[in-house]
């Protein structure tokens, strides 16, 4: 358990919330691992000093991210998502031709691809034993490992010094942010960007983005907090953009204190819209933890109206924030008839916890009455794939900030 906070280490963090007991979001069963499917407490809290949010209990880290099934090739509007994102960081910070971006969590080798293709040389780490294949068959070296300071430091010794290192969707992954950030200050020179693209915990809050909260989440990222955090290892923010990926993200770009680029003032701005939200006063997370729970009774009665009338629901997609809010909310195959999915380490396979039968969704014998949205933040990207469904008079069913019914 995590006593004091992971960021300042001098608050005792408040427990604002707690979704039971959960199981690995990501360790997508068999039908004869029911029985044996380990299980760990889930809450979260804030600390009330420097306002970091934190998962209270961390299961091993082995566990939970070396068979990791998450691939971003297979997610359009991420991958759409990270075209932008390239051009608009080659924008801000202009690298000479064949600079050297690492990238830490490199998946299947897809943002890594995108910048080979702007004309640089590129290199991943990742732990993941599934997903390094993938990135290997691209023609992309990745490391095979955990980014911390043991690592960074191996890279040294090797003469490898990128010229941007980036962690999307990673940087609150981790069990130790300390030893993250000096890895990064390791591996960093002069002129060296890091890019993190994370949750924005301003959204989380505000759109009630509970589903945001699982394992891997060790933490979830506000401005203001990690400015804290960078400078007690000599780094600087630098600037600060935002995205709707994920239901609202923000990118933040950190250097070293003495290096040559500018601060902006997207940071100073960030922290002031953040102080304005309420981020820096427990009463607005009492007040998520209580909307939270009203959301749940909402979802489940629907669900079981429906199921009363004789409809059918299925849920779209599996994602890891899905497993989420169908243990905290105690959903399953009494309820949901099976999940669609088109990621191969999946489809066969049953929801974490619940035990839905996942299905591709290719090969889905009957289109339901009602789809339950899991991944909810690629709502548009869903309308347009699924337009004709819709048209036909199928809708989906969207969780939150309220629970809705989406018709067209």
């Amino acid at each position: 358990m995590n006593r004091k906070c992971m960021n300042c280490g001098e608050g005792d963090p408040v427990c604002f919330i707690d979704l039971g007991e959960q199981p690995n979001g990501n360790h997508f069963v068999s039908k004869f691992d029911f029985e044996a499917e380990p299980k760990f407490p889930f809450r979260m809290a804030v600390c009330p000093q420097c306002y970091q949010v934190q998962i209270e209990e961390f299961p091993p880290v082995d566990f939970m991210f070396s068979n990791h099934p998450y691939i971003t090739g297979v997610n359009m509007p991420v991958v759409d998502h990270f075209y932008r994102m390239v051009d608009r960081t080659l924008a801000l910070f202009p690298q000479a031709p064949g600079s050297l971006i690492l990238d830490i969590g490199a998946n299947d080798g897809t943002l890594l691809g995108i910048f080979r293709e702007r004309g640089h040389a590129v290199l991943g780490v990742d732990p993941g034993r599934l997903t390094g294949p993938l990135c290997r068959a691209k023609g992309i070296p990745v490391c095979e490992t955990f980014w911390d300071s043991t690592s960074a430091q191996k890279l040294v010794e090797l003469g490898i010094r990128p010229d941007i290192i980036t962690a999307t969707a990673v940087f609150y992954h981790v069990a130790d942010l300390h030893d993250f950030i000096a890895g990064l200050r390791r591996a960093m020179g002069s002129r060296t960007i890091f890019l993190a693209q994370c949750v924005y915990l301003k959204d989380v809050l505000e759109k009630l983005q509970f589903d945001h909260f699982y394992h891997e989440h060790t933490m979830i990222h506000a401005v203001a907090p990690l400015e804290r955090a960078f400078a007690r290892h000599g780094l600087r923010l630098l600037h600060v953009d935002y995205y709707d990926v994920h239901g609202g993200s923000f990118v933040l770009y950190a250097g070293l204190e003495e290096s040559e680029w500018r601060t902006t003032p997207t940071v100073a701005q960030a922290i002031a819209r953040e102080k304005e939200a309420g981020l820096q006063d427990l009463r607005t997370y009492e007040g998520f933890a209580r909307q939270v729970e009203r959301n749940r009774d909402d979802l489940v009665s629907l669900l079981r109206k429906l199921r009363a009338e004789g409809r059918t629901v299925h849920a779209l997609g599996a994602p890891l924030k899905g497993s989420t809010l169908l243990n905290y909310c105690g959903i399953g195959p009494e309820l949901v008839d099976v999940a669609t999915e088109v990621n191969q380490f999946k489809i066969g396979r049953y929801t974490p916890g619940t035990h839905i039968p996942i299905v591709d969704e290719r090969e889905e014998p009957r289109r339901p009455d009602y789809y339950l949205l899991l991944s909810w933040n690629f709502l548009e990207f869903f309308r347009r794939k699924h337009a004709a469904y819709l048209a036909a008079g199928g809708a989906f069913i969207l969780p939150h900030p309220e629970v809705r019914i989406v018709r067209d």
